[in-house]
């Protein structure tokens, strides 16, 4: 499918000027589509964490809590293997985005281009009116009254609403109930005082100074990109072939206007650039495809009743009219998207409501006056349910050894721990070694009384029952 920015279908007899009203008409900038977008993107961020299903939130990482809520559902650090999974997702994501759509997300998601627009495009231009990124010759006005004090508004305006995104971010590792209850006693929560201050700080410096030097220069994604990028990757191209060559093949400018071509040598594509490269050069390092170049070349192309020279498409649509969207490389990322994600599923379908870790003491038996033998044990209890359980548990398929303690059962809260002394023994025969103890592999099932269907664990474990020898010496003291 061929990709392009449509105007108004122009016929022979139609004019430049009437072709140039027709487009306006219909035609929207990708700019206000992309505002649109980081609206939406904005405001689910912000509502996400306050999101809670069945008690839990749709995603939280808590170290605080030592658990990871996803979906709904609650993981502690025993299940903390399901990372690997995420992980795995988000990078694979990453790259059939990359291979799809070139730097998409950059111009389109990433939060340092959203919090760039926030503030030069919201704060300085539209609110402020210190410059008008898109009219030059308003931005010429404007300069002259531009001053100091509007800096230090844009700045202090933007430090307030950096605040807010620190604590956006917060609320993804302390959930906001807890978040706000820290917040009232800030002498005894400094740590997280700390984190907000630091991470307002980086923004602050981020946006108003390092800005757009950000995705040239720091982030990474810009070095891996050109490795994923095929003839099929769709991305803000120049059309040279109806322009005009502007750059040799080398690189080298030619001129700003070539000798034959549409191209009318305005520069707006270059003036309106975020990240200040030539489009007309081709493919660059720098480009977060923002299609800020497209929609500067539109209006400019459309009153002399001609198509835009910048259009969102791939090099094969351009030869030969189509881009080939399922290929093997898309084909590829999506088969390991979906074999991650079903066993994400998998996994997680299988997560114990209890959590049950089982170790012996230091003293591997003990024999009674009366010839019965114990066995000591720790049980650590965890009820990683959204609610209170009374739990206990029971040897399977062995009559011949006993609980001994504890001899009833125990009430648990929702999240919380309990370590219990076990013994279990026997007054049976259960082995008959004349020299060596013998390790008897029995199996603990623990459950919650009010629900044993669905809250249930099984653990291995080892009963060991002393030789002969040692039982005869006690019987014979």
């Amino acid at each position: 499918m061929k990709c392009s920015l449509r105007g108004a279908s122009m016929e022979p007899a139609q004019d430049a000027k009437s072709y140039k009203q027709e487009f306006m008409k219909k035609w929207m900038p990708y700019f206000k589509k992309r505002y649109v977008f980081f609206f939406v993107i904005s405001m689910i961020s912000l509502v996400l964490p306050f999101i809670k299903i069945n008690g839990n939130h749709v995603f939280l990482l808590s170290f605080d809590k030592k658990q990871l809520q996803l979906l709904g559902v609650a993981f502690d650090m025993q299940e903390f293997y399901l990372m690997p999974f995420l992980l795995i997702m988000l990078f694979m994501f990453i790259f059939f985005l990359t291979t799809l759509g070139g730097r998409v997300w950059c111009g389109w998601s990433c939060p340092q281009t959203i919090f760039r627009v926030i503030y030069r495009d919201f704060i300085e231009g539209w609110l402020l009116g210190m410059h008008s990124r898109r009219n030059k010759q308003k931005d010429a006005d404007l300069s002259k009254s531009e001053n100091k004090i509007k800096k230090v508004i844009a700045i202090l305006i933007w430090t307030g609403l950096s605040v807010i995104a620190a604590s956006n971010f917060m609320w993804y590792f302390i959930p906001p109930e807890d978040f706000f209850s820290y917040l009232a006693n800030p002498a005894e929560h400094m740590v997280l005082i700390g984190f907000i201050v630091v991470l307002t700080g980086f923004l602050v410096y981020d946006v108003v100074w390092l800005a757009e030097n950000f995705c040239v220069y720091i982030c990474p994604y810009a070095r891996i990109q050109s490795v994923m990028y095929d003839n099929n990757t769709i991305m803000e191209i120049y059309d040279d072939k109806r322009g005009g060559a502007i750059y040799d093949a080398a690189g080298a400018k030619i001129a700003d206007k070539p000798a034959q071509g549409d191209c009318v040598g305005c520069m707006a594509c270059v003036n309106v650039c975020p990240t200040h490269i030539d489009i007309r050069k081709g493919m660059q390092l720098e480009c977060i495809n923002c299609l800020e170049c497209a929609d500067a070349c539109a209006p400019v192309m459309a009153s002399l009743g001609k198509e835009n020279l910048i259009k969102w498409t791939s090099y094969e649509a351009m030869e030969k009219g189509k881009t080939k969207i399922f290929r093997f490389r898309i084909i590829a990322y999506i088969v390991i998207l979906v074999a991650v994600f079903s066993a994400l599923l998998v996994m997680g379908s299988k997560k114990e409501h209890m959590l049950l870790n089982i170790n012996r003491t230091t003293e591997l038996y003990a024999v009674k006056d009366s010839g019965v033998v114990e066995n000591h044990y720790t049980f650590l209890f965890q009820n990683t349910d959204s609610k209170d359980h009374t739990y206990y548990f029971e040897i399977v398929g062995r009559d011949d050894i006993k609980i001994a303690r504890p001899s009833e059962p125990f009430t648990l809260k929702s999240g919380s721990k309990a370590k219990k002394v076990v013994v279990l023994e026997t007054s049976k025969m259960l082995a008959n070694n004349d020299r060596k103890d013998t390790p008897i592999d029995i199996k603990i099932r623990a459950f919650a009384m009010d629900d044993k269907q669905n809250i249930v664990v099984d653990r291995d474990a080892v009963f060991f029952y002393p030789s002969t020898e040692v039982l005869n010496n006690k019987k014979a003291k």
